[in-house]
Parts: C-alpha cells; structure tokens; sequence
C-alpha cells in the first residue's frame, strides 16, 4: 500500500517559512562562521571551522529534507476514505497492549502540541494503517514482542 504524507495548510506554511529563512540568513551566518574561523589559522587543529562545516552539513541536510517533504506532500485534508478505515492523518485511540493512547498517523511535521507521531512506515503505524474502527491488531516492536493493538477511535487531525 503506498501511503502519502498529508501537511495541514499551518504545518505547510510553518516548514516553507523555516525553508526561507534556512537558505537565506542561516546560510549566510554559517559562511560567515566559517569565513571567521577559517581566518584564525591552521584548520587542522582548528575546532572552530570544523565545528561551522558540521553545522553547515547539518543545515543542508534539514533543506533538502524541507525540500523533499514539501514537493511530495499533500496539503489539506487527506480524502475521506471508507468511514471507520484508519488512515493517514488521522488521530487514532486505541488500546495498545492494555494502555489506552492517542496518537496521529503520519508526519511528525503536522503536529502542534505534545501529541505523539507514529509515521505510516513505523511498526505500529503500518499495522494500524488500513484498519477498521473496532478491529484488534498486532505489531512487532523492536524488542521482538508482539503487542495487541484495538482500534477504538479514528478521526481527521484537526
């Protein structure tokens, strides 16, 4: 099943505007981080410039990450489906082996607040992927376990 990553509208705007302020000002300020500390001398025991180029990988890693989730994401609400089917973007209740949680399917980039994330492609999002409201289901956690997980609740994240 191939799944799509949805972005609310704020979510989308949120990630666009810290796109533009990466590839403006903070590209700027990590040249001139490096430009400074490349000028103090010998670069190869100098921390300073070796700390700036790591900062400067690091940064270029979030743009292309920006980038990429930007041009393959839906933005909206993802269609409505089958009602009663958990889906992506979806805020799911559920039992999970006894303990009652919430949670949304999906992006960790959409969520606003202290809810947690479980992508799609995790072990407990691909099993709860696709199930109906009521239905019991288990996954492998990484500790080899089976768990038990009962659909209680799924609704659009809002």
């Amino acid at each position: 099943m191939t799944t799509q990553t949805w972005l609310t509208q704020e979510a989308a705007d949120r990630l666009a505007s810290e796109l533009a302020t990466l590839e403006s000002t903070g590209r700027a300020e990590i040249i001139k981080k490096i430009e400074t500390a490349r000028a103090e001398g010998d670069l190869k025991e100098n921390g300073g410039y070796h700390a700036a180029r790591e900062e400067q990988g690091k940064m270029e890693a979030r743009i292309r990450q920006l980038k990429h989730m930007l041009e393959h994401s839906h933005i909206g609400a993802p269609p409505a489906g089958e009602s009663g089917f958990v889906g992506a973007g979806m805020v799911i209740t559920a039992d999970i082996g006894g303990d009652e949680m919430k949670f949304l399917l999906g992006s960790r980039e959409i969520a606003s607040g202290d809810l947690d994330v479980y992508s799609e492609k995790s072990p407990l999002g691909a099993a709860v992927l696709g199930a109906k409201i009521g239905d019991t289901v288990t996954y492998t956690a990484p500790s080899g376990r089976e768990i038990k997980v009962a659909i209680l609740e799924a609704e659009f994240y809002q």
